[in-house]
């Protein structure tokens, strides 16, 4: 305990008392509030005199306060001084004794009392702030997560989104789906780099904007550069990046074109089994270069084709005895085991399985079926 006291026979007093009812407490002692601020903090409690040289009214106890860390604060007050006792509570005490009216056993109680009034004021607050946390990432994985615009000639959409373990490094993975006027079917899948909050509202941002220009009508290759200027002015810090795979099916769903921006390759699945796309087409990330430019992936479709879009999230775990990553390659080969009736749901379950550790990183996929 750090006593704050400047009359000699006060602080004598004050280990008297302890020392009477045989307290487990060790006592450091500081004369005046300046003393006190550079003692704190590394106290579990701190007894503070109300009446010190160098601090009038509650100055010392709001500075006190400033450094006390998770220490709790008891102050005592003169016999006419009650009244700021009760102030004192108002201002963050965390209770108040009154001169010449304590024993060894009040004042002991006094400083436990006070300790476990701070951990449950400590742990009140850490419980509100989960709460807020939960609240927001609610609403960014939302934001994140639309209720994709398809129609009953559209291809089959299933899709899968899990947050990180760690809950507090939400990332900025989207994705979402959109019907064209021609009946053709616009899909996105992307990563913000990073994880956080700010991530996570850049992703939300990006996938608005996404769905904004492909409802307006433009070209697919007009609306990678203009997210690229979007991301560029909307980004909290130089560095930012996003990976994008971008794909769309034609009305008759025999096509696709799909453009690929530092993105994983989706994965192939027909009848031949699965395999990723070819990166010849492959462009650098949104963010990186403000010139770059990207080039569409002419995919011809087979009758019951499936495409596999993804974050990385889904092939960067360590597994098996070596702790190597899934990457694409394991990934075709996890595929081609899982049920193409339930594959989001297999596959997200294998990965999950087969991962040694935690699945820090956000994990997204979206899997796109012929339904003709």
């Amino acid at each position: 305990m750090l006593l704050v006291e400047d009359d000699d026979g006060d602080a004598v007093l004050v280990t008297a008392l302890l020392d009477e009812v045989g307290a487990p407490v060790e006592v450091t002692r500081a004369r005046t509030a300046r003393d006190a601020v550079e003692m704190l903090p590394g106290f579990d409690c701190v007894l503070l005199d109300l009446g010190l040289p160098d601090a009038s009214g509650l100055d010392g106890l709001r500075r006190i306060l400033d450094r006390a860390g998770q220490a709790a604060v008891l102050v005592l007050t003169g016999h006419d001084d009650e009244e700021r006792g009760i102030q004192a509570l108002a201002v963050g005490a965390q209770d108040y004794l009154v001169k010449g009216q304590v024993d060894g056993s009040l004042l002991l109680r006094g400083i436990r009392y006070a300790v476990e009034r701070r951990r449950a004021e400590d742990m009140h607050r850490q419980l509100r702030e989960e709460r807020l946390l939960a609240q927001e990432t609610a609403r960014l994985e939302r934001g994140l997560l639309p209720s994709p615009l398809l129609t009953e000639k559209s291809p089959v959409l299933t899709s899968r989104y899990r947050p990180g373990q760690r809950r507090m490094q939400l990332g900025g993975d989207f994705f979402d789906a959109v019907t064209g006027t021609d009946g053709s079917l616009h899909v996105v899948i992307g990563d913000v780099c990073g994880h956080g909050p700010d991530e996570a509202a850049l992703g939300v941002c990006l996938r608005i904007a996404w769905r904004a220009l492909v409802l307006a009508g433009q070209a697919d290759d007009q609306v990678l550069s203009t997210l690229q200027e979007l991301l560029i002015h909307e980004r909290h810090r130089e560095g930012i990046f996003t990976t994008l795979c971008m794909a769309t099916i034609a009305p008759d769903q025999s096509s696709a074109a799909v453009y690929l921006a530092g993105h994983p390759s989706p994965i192939l699945i027909d009848d031949a089994g699965p395999r990723p796309l070819p990166r010849d087409r492959a462009g650098l990330p949104l963010g990186v270069l403000t010139e770059a430019k990207w080039s569409a992936l002419e995919l011809p479709l087979p009758p019951g084709w499936s495409l596999l879009l993804y974050t990385d999230g889904l092939i960067e775990g360590r597994i098996g005895v070596g702790s190597e990553r899934l990457d694409v390659e394991g990934l075709v080969d996890l595929v081609a085991r899982c049920d193409r009736g339930n594959l989001v749901g297999d596959l997200a379950s294998a990965v999950e399985r087969m991962t040694v550790g935690e699945l820090d990183d956000d994990l997204a996929l979206v899997v796109l079926t012929d339904s003709r």
